[in-house]
């Protein structure tokens, strides 16, 4: 069976839906990733598709079980969000969607750094009109300063790779260790699109002011590329074990006290992001299973609570937990389907979250690594707060806001129905998943043990909401304004930019008015000596005697220097 590079089917889609119009638009849109997946399959231990360019061989497509899986997520995860979108057909957002899906499918089967490199800047320059498809004032604002991170990340592996260049090193997609500048520079590359600690404020900068479908789609696709290709690239890499458990800590205490629930679900994305990341960098077989299996189980429950948020947002124009509340009544369904993506996120036994993140957790046990394992335990019971509790009880439950919005429209709901029954198929048949991870699977997920574990840690973090709920010791839902590491380059940065522009204008006129008095004295002097009436004036010979002078002691202290350096 002929097949094509991946990305190549979803550029021909994006061309093919710019020229259509309508029905024949849509219908374009939601097949590309259709016969995206039948090219998949004939790609299926195809050898590497190769390129000659400028003289270097490029590796457009290389082959194996990671990048497979990779694969067969995002072409899942993009048919899931077109559909979603088709409640509000936009010909900008459609065509930016499959050109951006086009980017995360060359970047995931790239063979070498430098088709990476191309794809990872095509993903910041295509997700960047899912931000502003919105076409608010702040969401406009919010994609330039994305923008100017995606592009760091991207300057940042370009400076890399012709690092490494010059030292001679291999461009191959292979492990590299973490030594010397090319390898940090790529390192941080990544860490940018991957959210590391103070490098995490784009994700909840951008992705709650994108589009309904925009923010769907990016949470399943920029973050997990930057997950892969860590993967590839730095498994075993002992400092991304720390990182990993900063990043499931931190945006707990952030998630909590935010009213935005658009951006609640953004720090919980970083929140799960750590567990990947930890499990990266732990590196055993047992832990790279568990970081890609959550990667799979994330993109499947992350976007059905992203997408319930969206129809709550579309239907009643809010998305503040302080303005909602009572939603179930008239939408039922949405409620039913976030419910299931709470309980994923949250490890429920027989949801999806439960039988990849305990891998993770499983493998830091097994290497030694009890305080980040601790780490990790802390974290699940935190975004059983903020997005298993928070999200569905603020947004359909809680207070009664008054709003009788309608049902979701029938296209969202297919897509929440679908990522839904991923989130329960994955959980009561974890084999399947298990089957297409990179490393031979001998975990098991439901023994008597981990099941009555986790149903405990899950017992006493709901009750701990309840009592500090009904004591009104929870922190109040209200609008207002975190200062997280953003405020650095948001508020300090240009506050430091334009103090120096004026510290600069203020000395350029203190210096001017310094010269030009400088100036105004050496024509006065001059003027006093060889004016009308000037000393000098009235005989020649005295300035010529001057002059005369001063060449000579010119002459003199040349001739020293020059004796001086034989």
């Amino acid at each position: 069976m002929i097949s094509v590079a991946p990305f190549i089917v979803f550029l021909v889609g994006a061309v093919l839906a710019t020229f259509a119009r309508g029905r024949l638009r849509d219908i374009i849109v939601i097949a590309t990733p259709v016969v995206g997946a039948i090219n998949l399959c004939a790609l299926d231990g195809s050898a590497p598709i190769v390129v000659s360019l400028f003289g270097r061989e490029l590796i457009l497509v290389q082959v194996d079980r990671l990048s497979m899986l990779f694969g067969w997520l995002f072409h899942l995860a993009t048919f899931l969000a077109l559909i979603y979108g088709l409640h509000r057909p936009n010909k900008l957002e459609q065509v930016v969607s499959l050109a951006y899906a086009a980017s995360t499918m060359g970047a995931i089967f790239a063979g070498d750094l430098l088709t990476l490199f191309m794809f990872w800047e095509g993903l910041g320059l295509t997700s960047v009109f899912l931000i502003l498809a919105r076409r608010t004032r702040s969401a406009e604002k919010a994609a330039v300063r994305y923008l100017l991170l995606q592009i760091a990340s991207g300057m940042l592996l370009l400076c890399g790779i012709a690092a490494l260049l010059g030292q001679g090193g291999s461009l191959a997609m292979a492990p590299m260790e973490l030594e010397g500048l090319a390898s940090w520079l790529i390192f941080l590359a990544l860490g940018i699109k991957a959210g590391f600690p103070l490098l995490h404020n784009w994700i909840t900068d951008a992705y709650p002011e994108a589009t309904e479908t925009g923010t769907v789609l990016m949470s399943a696709l920029t973050t997990k590329t930057a997950i892969y290709s860590l993967a590839r690239l730095f498994p075993g890499t002992e400092i991304l074990i720390y990182i990993g458990a900063t990043m499931t800590v931190f945006p707990i205490f952030y998630a909590v006290i935010e009213d935005n629930l658009r951006r609640v679900l953004a720090y919980s994305l970083i929140n799960q992001l750590g567990f990947m990341v930890t499990g990266i960098g732990i590196g055993t077989e047992l832990a790279i299973n568990g970081a890609v299996s959550h990667a799979f189980a994330h993109v499947m429950y992350k976007s059905l609570l992203f997408m319930s948020m969206g129809a709550v947002l579309f239907r009643t124009g809010r998305i503040g937990a302080s303005e909602l509340g009572g939603l179930y009544r008239t939408m039922p369904k949405t409620t039913i389907l976030c419910i299931i993506g709470a309980a994923s996120i949250s490890a429920f036994p027989l949801f999806s979250g439960f039988v990849s993140k305990s891998m993770v957790m499983a493998a830091a046990l097994e290497e030694g690594h009890d305080w980040v394992w601790l780490a990790l335990l802390f974290a699940s019971a935190g975004v059983l707060h903020h997005a298993g509790i928070k999200i569905p009880f603020f947004a359909f439950f809680g207070h009664d806001s008054g709003l009788r919005p309608r049902e979701a429209p029938r296209p969202m709901l297919i897509a929440m129905t679908v990522a839904a029954f991923a989130c329960i198929f994955i959980g009561v048949f974890p084999s399947v998943l298990y089957g297409m991870l990179p490393y031979e699977v001998t975990y098991q997920p439901y023994t008597v043990e981990h099941v009555v574990t986790q149903l405990q840690l899950l017992l006493f973090a709901s009750l701990c909401f309840v009592v500090l709920h009904l004591a009104r010791l929870e922190p109040p839902e209200r609008p207002g304004i975190n200062i997280d590491v953003e405020w650095f380059y948001r508020r300090l940065l240009p506050r430091g930019a334009l103090r120096v522009r004026d510290e600069l204008a203020r000395a350029r006129l203190v210096g001017g008015a310094v010269l030009e008095e400088f100036w105004n004295s050496g024509i006065a002097l001059v003027t006093h000596l060889h004016g009308p009436r000037g000393a000098l004036a009235r005989n020649p010979l005295g300035s010529y005697a001057l002059i005369a002078l001063v060449a000579l002691f010119a002459a003199v202290l040349v001739f020293e220097l020059v004796l001086g350096s034989r």
